[in-house]
């Protein structure tokens, strides 16, 4: 089983941190599960152009084909002007409509305002439905206060948070 984590934040390292826990917590509750973290900083994902994926550069081309491969995928995000980072929608744009049947996908959130707690709702969980993801019914939430000055997530229910979404993912996917 594999489970990709993608970190759609360009800039500072909180998201990716938070989806890499998600992923170090997955590897603690499953053992076959092999992980991988696609951190959007590391890769020149052209924007797209509707041109097909071969069109497009080696970057490009690497991620979308490792995200497709997946059995499941955890989508990171900052809140960026209430809505989920451009480049994670530029992302999300390659991938083919109906990408996600048969993968179970989560979603974590990082933001400065607790006022952005539902953007996952309306703003990635349309767009992880249009691709027909299979979605469990939490996700994660994690407020800049939830992080020391180290970037090291500190708060008990941000872990909680991440250790039900997998354990349901987990589920889910096992149900398929």
């Amino acid at each position: 089983m594999k489970l990709i984590g993608i970190s759609g934040s360009l800039a500072g390292s909180k998201t990716a941190i938070a989806v890499q826990e998600t992923l170090n917590i997955a590897e603690k509750l499953e053992d076959n599960l092999k992980t991988e973290l696609i951190d959007l900083r590391s890769y020149e994902v052209e924007l797209v152009k509707g041109y097909p994926l071969e069109k497009y550069n080696e970057d490009t081309q690497k991620v979308i084909k490792t995200i497709l491969s997946a059995d499941m995928l955890v989508f990171g995000t900052p809140v960026y002007q209430a809505s989920i980072s451009g480049v994670l929608k530029n992302l999300f744009d390659h991938i083919p409509q109906g990408a996600f049947e048969g993968k179970t996908v989560g979603m974590v959130t990082t933001a400065g305002s607790e006022k952005h707690y539902l953007v996952p709702e309306y703003h990635l969980k349309p767009i992880i439905s249009f691709l027909k993801g299979t979605l469990p019914t939490r996700n994660v939430f994690v407020h800049n206060s939830c992080y020391e000055e180290t970037n090291i997530i500190t708060n008990k229910d941000v872990w909680k948070r991440m250790e039900t979404m997998i354990e349901e993912m987990i589920a889910l996917h096992k149900n398929m």
